[in-house]
């Protein structure tokens, strides 16, 4: 038994004391999709809806071993971090501080709060992490404090190494696990359970799944070394880093580029919309990452075998629900955003109302300006049940001679019009 994987075994009793395990659950509708064995690892069922919660137990636990009368801990997050952060402080009766942008959402505040009253103080700092996350810093030299981060430590690993361990003792007796696919952010779940399999020689196959506007491991790996993105999307919010945490990528560096998925946004919310609307399963879009990756696999990589995905968390706000729909829709080419030119007389709109077929249905329409004194412009948005009833539209309105164009992927066009 390595060291590492002595530590996880130390660290997860320790853990059994709080918390229960999260179920491993083989999901039939995913398996009869794909035609294979798939498993969920379900730590949106945790107390916080996230795995989170263990790296921030296992962090403060070993904290205190060494110094017990350290009564204060800070961290910087506005996610699933804090809550985990939160819930331990609670816990461990020890003063907690968590720095957060003043743009956090009052939901993610409130839950915050509650998971770690009377002990936690909530500082809003900022209109991002970068100015909360360096005003926790500085607080904490000032007070003699113990940052707490988020993925990057190996104490974090090893309280993320945790989902590992359960996942062999939940497997039923006799079943072989194939392939594990995991979501990637800061890397603190990843390079955990990658560590721990190896170390105890679980021979199974490994894909990691990262936003495709925050490719920061894929990217790092490609050049190998870590690199500092320039820019990432924040939809995919609990894995939109800048940069793969450096202990972590000293354990993720062995594995090859062409083993990390970037996942579409759009299409992530389709998978997200499909969990809810079927499964009734709710997830935050960085939890839907594994299991949307299934759709990239070539169905004889999946035939037969037990494919383990980890839903990493399911804090999902649920204003953000009709984006997600919109998403949705637009990925599976139901619905779509036209821009066009009406001629300035009676009887235009009708002559174009009565191309649209029985499945199409108007979800926006908006007059925008006159672009000549004999025409207008006008912004429609279609929805419909079939992706080819766009073709039947679009040919009509070319039969009829309407100028017309499809802005639904034209994302500069699409934010200043729609």
């Amino acid at each position: 038994m390595t060291d590492f994987v002595s530590a996880v075994t130390n660290i997860h009793q320790r853990l059994s004391d709080v918390l229960e395990p999260t179920p491993l659950q083989r999901n039939q509708y995913l398996s009869d999709l794909y035609n294979t064995n798939v498993w969920l690892k379900r730590e949106d069922l945790s107390p916080v809806r996230s795995y989170k919660i263990r790296g921030a137990y296992s962090f403060i636990m070993q904290a205190l071993d060494e110094v017990p009368d350290q009564k204060n801990f800070i961290c910087a997050s506005a996610g699933n971090h804090a809550q985990g952060f939160a819930h331990a402080c609670r816990n461990f009766k020890c003063k907690g501080v968590v720095f957060m942008p003043q743009t956090t959402p009052q939901q993610k505040v409130m839950k915050t709060s509650a998971f770690g009253a009377p002990n936690i103080e909530i500082r809003l700092v900022g209109d991002g992490f970068d100015a909360a996350n360096a005003a926790a810093k500085e607080y904490c030299e000032q007070i003699g404090g113990q940052m707490v981060p988020p993925f990057d430590h190996p104490r974090i690993m090893m309280g993320q190494a945790t989902v590992a361990k359960e996942i062999l003792e939940q497997m039923p007796k006799g079943e072989k696990i194939d392939h594990i696919i995991m979501p990637v952010g800061g890397g603190g779940l990843s390079s955990g359970m990658t560590k721990y399999l190896q170390d105890v020689n679980v021979g199974c196959d490994f894909t990691f799944v990262e936003p495709d506007l925050a490719p920061s491991l894929k990217t790092s790996l490609e050049k190998k070394e870590r690199i500092t993105l320039g820019q990432v999307d924040n939809f995919v919010d609990g894995a939109a880093v800048a940069q793969i945490g450096e202990n972590n990528f000293e354990q993720l560096k062995q594995f090859k580029p062409e083993q990390v998925y970037l996942n579409p946004t759009d299409r992530v919310c389709a998978t997200m919309s499909d969990l809810l609307n079927i499964e009734g399963i709710v997830l935050e879009p960085a939890g839907a990452l594994a299991i949307d990756a299934l759709k990239d696999f070539q169905s004889e990589d999946l035939l037969g075998k037990n494919i383990i995905c980890i839903a990493s968390g399911g804090n999902f706000d649920f204003e953000r629900l009709p984006e997600v729909k919109e998403r949705a829709l637009k990925f599976s080419g139901l619905k779509k955003y036209y821009i066009l030119q009406f001629p300035q007389r009676p009887g235009a709109l009708k002559e174009f109302l009565m191309t649209l077929g029985p499945e199409d249905d108007i979800a926006r329409f908006e007059y925008l300006k006159k672009s000549a004194r004999n025409f207008g412009s006008v912004l429609i948005g279609l929805e419909t049940t079939k992706p080819t009833n766009f073709d039947v539209l679009t040919s009509r309105m070319d039969k009829m001679g309407m100028r017309w164009q499809d802005i639904t992927d034209n994302e500069i066009l699409a934010n200043l019009v729609v």
